[in-house]
């Protein structure tokens, strides 16, 4: 079998045809520069990555061990920010409002369903 090209790329478009709901879709990625402020640990990288050389080339790594970081590899916390803070553009704080307010209705209406059952799950409900 032959290898894939630019599989990374195909990430996205896979994830828009699977999922059939997204109108934009934004990679949030890592720059070299933030792989080294957050010290992250290198991975090794795929052979015959296309974008391989022309890095090992820029940044002085070996061309015959191509390394990659993960965003993943973030803190916890620090990815979170990242994503909400590429997100927040697009979110529409009204619809959003509605959505919190409605999840918090049904979280009281299941609240008082429960009421009447003991902790052992019997009793009649209301």
């Amino acid at each position: 079998m032959a290898p894939r090209r630019g599989i990374g790329k195909d990430v996205k478009r896979d994830w828009v045809a699977r999922t059939g709901c997204w109108s934009r879709t934004e990679r949030v990625l890592l720059t070299y520069d933030q792989v080294r402020a957050y010290e992250l640990p290198a991975a090794e990288g795929k052979q015959g990555a296309p974008r391989w050389p022309a890095f090992a080339e820029r940044y002085d790594f070996d061309l015959r061990h191509p390394v990659q970081w993960e965003v993943e590899a973030l803190e916890p916390a620090e990815l979170q920010r990242r994503i909400l803070a590429a997100v927040a553009p697009y979110v529409d704080r009204d619809v959003l409002a509605r959505q919190v307010a409605r999840e918090e209705a049904q979280r009281r209406a299941l609240a008082a369903s429960l009421e009447g059952w003991d902790a052992t799950g019997g009793g009649a409900p209301p």
